[in-house]
């Protein structure tokens, strides 16, 4: 019993590590969000900074669960409230996920990762020469069909307030376990929208950069 025990700890540690890269593309189903412990708000806000220098260094898949549900997660799953508020509570930001082995959609719901395209867009996702290396790029997309009543000058406002809701708890998480982060709104979005094979519904808001600084 101790010797299963064993072995069946060692197994859930190496898929908490494992690097989200290394899984085939497919769905991914990703561990539970750790929610406890973590630097106090306070301290986080002061460390919050934007860096542009990234290792190449691959996220753990404990690292993307976290982030993803700090981002934009369910944190109310009577109600399935959200981590960052939205107008009218549309939720109409989708956070897509590019990385070496492909593009994500977040599924927030079931917490878990959706393939869309197994190219590695990252070069796509800005201007800027470290976005084609940096493990992670996340891409904030809105679709105006959940935001019904509105007008397109709503649309525009929302999504866009929305999406910085989103983009600061990206921020916060980053800065309370060292990982290095940037928004950027540099980015060629006809290109990338082309890219990801949008529907004419979205919009891509902004693109932010995220992975383990380069020392």
């Amino acid at each position: 019993m101790k010797v299963f025990t064993f072995v069946l700890s060692a197994m859930m540690l190496f898929f908490c590590l494992a690097p989200a890269q290394a899984l085939d593309y497919g769905k991914i189903e990703l561990p539970p969000p750790q929610t406890d412990g973590g630097m106090p708000l306070m301290r986080a806000l002061k460390q919050r900074q934007s860096r542009r220098e990234f290792s190449d260094k691959e996220l753990s898949l404990q690292d993307l669960s976290n982030l993803l549900w700090a981002a934009f997660g369910i944190n109310r799953a009577d109600s399935g409230g959200r981590t960052a508020p939205s107008a009218h509570n549309a939720q109409e930001i989708d956070i897509y996920v590019a990385v070496k082995g492909g593009l994500f959609l977040y599924d927030a719901r079931n917490h878990m990762l959706e393939p869309v395209l197994p190219e590695d867009i990252r070069p796509a996702t800005g201007q800027q020469p470290f976005v084609k290396n940096a493990p992670v790029n996340l891409i904030f997309v809105a679709d105006h069909l959940k935001m019904e009543g509105m007008t397109g000058e709503e649309k525009d406002f929302y999504a866009a307030t929305d999406t910085g809701y989103i983009s600061q708890n990206v921020y916060l998480y980053c800065a309370s376990v060292g990982l290095a982060t940037v928004v950027r709104g540099w980015v060629n979005k006809l290109t990338l929208t082309k890219a990801m094979k949008l529907r004419p519904s979205q919009t891509i808001i902004l693109t932010q950069t995220v992975g383990h600084p380069e020392y």
